[in-house]
């Protein structure tokens, strides 16, 4: 006989090590948490489900890392240092060893991260995970998406469009290795996060796609911003697998990189560059705020690029 839900809770329960900020954990109602003084609380949820936000062949493991990814790159992007998070399940079967190899990928990430997993839930259904993180940021120093000013850099970490570029594959074949990779294993950018309070304006996480995001940072900071199509920055699997032209449309509009986009002053680049080098982590300057509203991007000539799509839209 298959095992009941809370034998599956008692099994995720076992494989969680106790900590001193979570006065009570799995198990209960609810969580009881203690925050640190002075601190605030950044709080997000993602859901993910099978068929939209990974393949239906995606490893358990897979799955299990990019769920709790998805959820870091968000605290990530405001600045903060992840702390708690919760869990909740919908599994068609009951599948121990299906759960197994899931918390194979999201523990061993969470352990890397300090996030201690708090609580959440297990049903029956259509394969569905839904995550909430809490993360801890000072207070009044949380990065946002409403302060980018005329005259700001626009930045972007790491690379981007691999993940869009590895959706793309898989309805022909099987991706390429590094490409794949980036859409199954994202890697949340907390580091860089933490490291640029006080030093970006405005911060995004790039899920969507490039445009869409960066467009969200306009639309709440009451600027426009100018992007340069020929700046963004590509991977060397990218590169190598797509002309430019394909190769623009999965970075400006792609999503699924968890790159953070975020704008800082002009007299910022040197500090930038040398956080680059701190952190061994790539950060492109791909445009400027302006006045006016919305998202321009121009090719080398100058003139306006279009893509097919700005970003993904679940209801569009």
């Amino acid at each position: 006989m298959n095992p009941g839900e809370f034998d599956l809770i008692a099994r995720i329960r076992s494989r969680i090590a106790a900590r001193a900020d979570v006065v009570l954990g799995i198990g209960d109602d609810a969580a009881l948490l203690q925050p640190p003084a002075g601190m605030q609380l950044a709080v997000t949820a993602d859901t993910l489900n099978a068929g939209v936000h990974f393949p239906e062949s995606a490893a358990a493991a897979d799955i299990g890392w990019k769920a709790l990814a998805v959820n870091l790159s968000d605290l990530a992007a405001m600045g903060a240092r992840p702390a708690w998070c919760t869990l909740s399940l919908s599994l068609p079967v009951s599948d121990p060893a299906w759960v197994d190899a899931f918390l194979d990928g999201f523990l061993p990430l969470a352990q890397a991260h300090g996030i201690g997993l708090v609580g959440g839930d297990t049903t029956r259904g259509p394969l569905s995970i839904s995550v909430t993180a809490i993360g801890l940021v000072e207070s009044g120093c949380a990065l946002r998406r409403d302060a980018a000013q005329v005259g700001d850099d626009v930045w972007v970490t790491g690379t981007l469009g691999d993940a869009g570029a590895a959706l793309a594959q898989l309805d022909a074949s099987e991706p390429e290795p590094f490409l794949r990779s980036r859409l199954d294993r994202p890697t949340p950018r907390l580091a860089a996060g933490q490291a640029l309070i006080g030093l970006a304006h405005a911060c995004v996480d790039v899920s969507d796609g490039l445009l869409a995001d960066l467009g969200h940072i306009c639309a709440r900071s009451g600027v426009a911003a100018q992007v340069q199509v020929a700046a963004l920055p590509a991977s060397a699997a990218l590169l190598q697998t797509f002309a430019v032209a394909q190769r623009a449309e999965f970075q400006a509009g792609g999503g699924d990189d968890y790159e953070l986009c975020f704008t800082a002053p002009a007299d910022a680049r040197e500090r930038i560059e040398a956080l680059a080098q701190i952190l061994d982590l790539r950060f492109t300057r791909i445009g400027i705020i302006r006045t006016g509203q919305g998202v321009l991007a121009v090719d080398a000539q100058g003139n306006r690029w279009q893509p097919s799509r700005q970003g993904y839209d679940h209801f569009a």
